[in-house]
């Protein structure tokens, strides 16, 4: 606890702190790609993102079968291993930080990492930045937890994980850093944003030191034609957003689809890993993380049949894998079906305007950038993140321009990212109910501080009725001898001749309560508290344990609940302007 206490007054510590996280996570990083080429290479019998020409020469069987035999291991891994039996990423970071305190199973973690990287090694359709991600957040939550830091602290750290992550893994960053404030931490204080960036500079020096200062991709020199094309760039913003809903609903609407097949829930994977190997005998380039076919889009290498044939196919493959339970992320599949949906566009716009137009590698560029803000939320880091990994700033508003138009549709449409819409589809709605989530994450527990005012079953009634003239809110609980709760008494169901002196000695608590009032146990949340308040005419409602004997523990007022409500709202507020 002394270090907490230091945390607390010193924002070096924390520095400190992030720079460690952020080395051990660009290892991490390294070593989980290193763990997908060694996966890749014992079972397609090749290693890296090159992997097309080798592919084409591989027997069809073998094709088929290898994304079969992986998904049979993956959905094995997940079903007898992984709590839940489902595969983890950034939405499972993002409800760490937002819901559960920023805890994240370090088992789960190591279980996540290894399901991805068989699901990438096996050749599936699926992307590398969720595994790291999750990977980063489970190890420095791992980390905070160690340390015993308080719950303001353990969500930077999370971030610095995060960000350290991303910068390791696509050597960007600026970009790492400002994702994990965009999209996992959502806000931009200045007591996150000092260790989030030290932790992203940190995984970037692990892995400059271990794999050097790399690209993953190698462009041709681009040439901006005219500011003519700005609306056929902001409408490759449009159409990308649009293609960004249907590829988020088509995912999450077809894992509810698969749990009405008649085959076991490991066995699922294995059958998405055959539908995508047949794919994969016209179009090899669908498997994998696809960098291969996006390098070619961006240097201006696909014809237009080729560019629409990948788009719709490597659309449908990575719909597949993810909806059939494969591990990954989508934010290199997008990356892929963007480049070649612009590249389609630049194509048609080409033929159009020939004497405007930057060229279709240009729009690949463009539709990359604005598939992939789209359907990860983050124009900001998004847009950094291709710069990043092209090296190339001369579109720089052009892509700028792509990605705000495609966030903008997903948002006049009142869609989400593919995390968030992840979220919801759990109840967890962080943009249109966010109250709730906010009542979630208090428990009955931590407001119960007040005994209430009750009495014993076989109180006579002028002591009852005396009790109740003094209750603050009218309301009297009744416990038996046990303590366990009776029932309980207001002015609404007492008798009308309570003031019957006659009746003080012949009549007992027992005879006049409400032997079904509701009730609160210490683990309900303030979102079911408040609901049971709307439905109830007491103002007090009392609190039982969970134990089947229902011991009395105490009430809570309605009023409490607000200002728990309140006081989390504001402690919210005090966390993004960095002031806690």
């Amino acid at each position: 606890m002394l270090l907490n206490k230091l945390v607390k007054n010193d924002q070096l510590v924390i520095t400190l702190l992030a720079v460690l996280i952020g080395a051990g996570v660009g290892y991490l990083a390294i070593l989980f790609l290193e763990l997908i080429d060694l996966i890749q290479t014992y079972m397609l019998g090749i290693s890296g993102a090159w992997l097309v020409d080798y592919i084409t020469h591989m027997p069809a069987w073998r094709v088929i079968l290898i994304p079969a035999v992986g998904g049979l291991l993956v959905g094995l891994l997940l079903h007898h291993l992984m709590p839940g039996g489902k595969p983890k990423g950034p939405a499972d970071v993002i409800a760490a930080c937002e819901v559960h305190g920023g805890h994240i199973s370090m088992r789960e973690g190591v279980l996540a990492t290894l399901a991805s990287a068989l699901s990438l090694g096996a050749g599936a359709s699926v992307g590398r930045e969720g595994p790291v991600v999750h990977m980063g957040a489970a190890f420095a939550s791992w980390f905070s937890e160690k340390l015993q830091l308080s719950r303001s602290n353990v969500r930077i750290l999370l971030g610095c994980g995060v960000a350290a992550a991303v910068s390791a893994s696509f050597n960007a960053p600026i970009a790492g850093a400002l994702f994990a404030q965009e999209v996992i931490l959502s806000h931009y204080a200045l007591k996150a944003f000092a260790p989030v960036v030290i932790s992203s500079i940190a995984g970037t020096v692990v892995a400059h030191q271990v794999v050097g200062n790399v690209k993953a991709f190698e462009l041709q020199a681009y040439h901006f034609a005219s500011y003519l094309e700005f609306p056929a760039f902001a409408g490759v913003g449009v159409l990308s957003g649009l293609v960004a809903i249907s590829f988020i609903w088509l995912i999450l609407r077809l894992q509810k689809e698969t749990e009405k097949l008649p085959i076991p829930v490991w066995g699922r994977p294995a059958l998405g890993g055959v539908i995508v190997g047949v794919i994969a005998l016209w179009y090899p380039e669908v498997l994998g993380v696809g960098y291969e076919a996006t390098d070619s889009a961006l240097n201006g290498q696909y014809a237009l049949t080729m560019l629409l044939g990948l788009f719709v196919f490597k659309f449908l493959a990575t719909v597949i894998c993810l909806g059939f339970g494969f591990a990954g992320g989508v934010f290199s599949p997008s990356l892929v079906i963007g480049a070649m949906w612009g590249g389609t566009l630049g194509v048609i716009a080409t033929q159009i305007y020939p004497d405007l137009s930057s060229g279709p590698a240009a729009y690949s560029l463009i539709g990359m950038a604005s598939m992939a803000a789209a359907v990860l939320g983050a124009p900001i880091s998004t847009t950094l993140i291709i710069f990043e990994l092209t090296g190339d700033y001369t579109l720089t508003i052009a892509v700028m321009c792509g990605c705000v138009m495609a966030t903008l549709v997903n948002d006049q449409l009142g869609r989400q990212s593919f995390f968030y819409e992840q979220l919801k589809g759990r109840g967890i709605d962080l943009i249109d109910n966010f109250s709730s989530v906010i009542l979630r994450q208090i428990k009955v527990n931590d407001i119960l501080v007040r005994e209430g005012v009750y009495v014993s079953v076989d109180t006579k009634l002028h002591v009852l009725r005396n009790e109740l003239l003094h209750a603050p809110d009218g309301v009297v609980f009744v416990v038996a001898h046990d303590r366990s709760l009776y029932g309980a008494v207001s002015w609404d169901n007492m008798p009308e001749d309570i003031f019957d002196r006659n009746l003080d000695m012949l009549v007992i608590a027992a005879d006049v309560a409400d032997r079904r009032p509701p009730v609160l146990k210490t683990v309900d949340n303030l979102e079911i508290t408040q609901a049971i308040f709307k439905e109830s005419c007491y103002e007090q409602i009392a609190v039982v344990s969970t134990n089947a004997d229902r011991a009395y523990l105490g009430c809570v007022e309605e009023r409490e609940v607000m200002a728990a409500y309140n006081h989390a709202l504001m402690r919210k507020r005090r966390q993004e302007q960095g002031s806690e």
